[in-house]
């Protein structure tokens, strides 16, 4: 659901979209650390926040981290 943010923001269009592994966070809400694969050998570490059922908001793209390789471990940013 955040594809299209990412692709705006990182001015970049994915082929591939693919979520690898994810962490979580619990805040007023829940923050999801996500790694997408987005091309063969490229990955981004994604921080997603999805506020609170009676919010009734869809999940944001709070920031990411581009560059990153499948073995970078995920951690909190």
């Amino acid at each position: 659901q955040v594809k299209s943010q990412f692709e705006r923001r990182a001015n970049m269009n994915c082929a591939v979209f693919t979520a690898i592994v994810y962490k979580t966070q619990v805040v007023a809400g829940t923050i999801y650390f996500i790694k997408v694969q987005v091309s063969d050998a490229e990955y981004v570490h994604l921080k997603v926040f999805q506020s609170l059922p009676h919010e009734n908001q869809g999940p944001s793209l709070a920031s990411f981290q581009t560059g990153k390789t499948r073995d970078d471990p995920l951690t909190y940013f």
